[in-house]
């Protein structure tokens, strides 16, 4: 999936090395046997972040966004909804800098997409995204957060 409005349509190249190390990597790793923790991929260019978690009500997440990297967001075992805003139409409630997250107000509209094993999503800096939503009940997952420096 590739979401951009038209003014940065050409910004980046989705296909440029880091993307292209960060898809072989989860085309070719055994994710499903790997514990959660940090995997560096291409130094700290690119670096997978393997994650388990219970997904919750979309009304207890916030969206998020980050400036340093892209997130390449791939479902390993289960199935989430995954929030998605522009960031510049949306009111900052929190920075962490040192995290390189912001987080947001809900905003009045907002699209989702419905992930389940083995689907991905390419969050760029200027995305606003909210991961962990239930898709229904709430459910255990795993998931793994590629970062990609810009």
């Amino acid at each position: 999936m590739f979401f951009a409005n038209v003014s940065i349509a050409e910004k980046y190249d989705y296909l440029e090395e880091k993307f292209r190390a960060a898809y072989k990597w989860l085309r070719e790793t055994d994710i499903k046997s790997l514990p959660e923790g940090s995997y560096p991929i291409l130094g700290d260019e690119v670096v997978a972040n393997v994650q388990e978690y219970t997904t919750s009500p979309k009304e207890e997440r916030s969206f998020e966004a980050h400036d340093k990297y892209f997130d390449i967001q791939y479902m390993v075992t289960g199935e989430e909804m995954f929030g998605v805003c522009r960031r510049d139409t949306l009111t900052v409630v929190q920075e962490k800098p040192e995290n390189d997250l912001i987080l947001y107000k809900e905003p009045d509209y907002s699209g989702e997409v419905y992930l389940k094993e083995g689907d991905l999503i390419v969050v760029a800096p200027e995305d606003a995204h909210k991961p962990r939503c239930a898709a229904g009940k709430p459910m255990a997952v795993k998931k793994v957060v590629v970062k990609v420096a810009v």
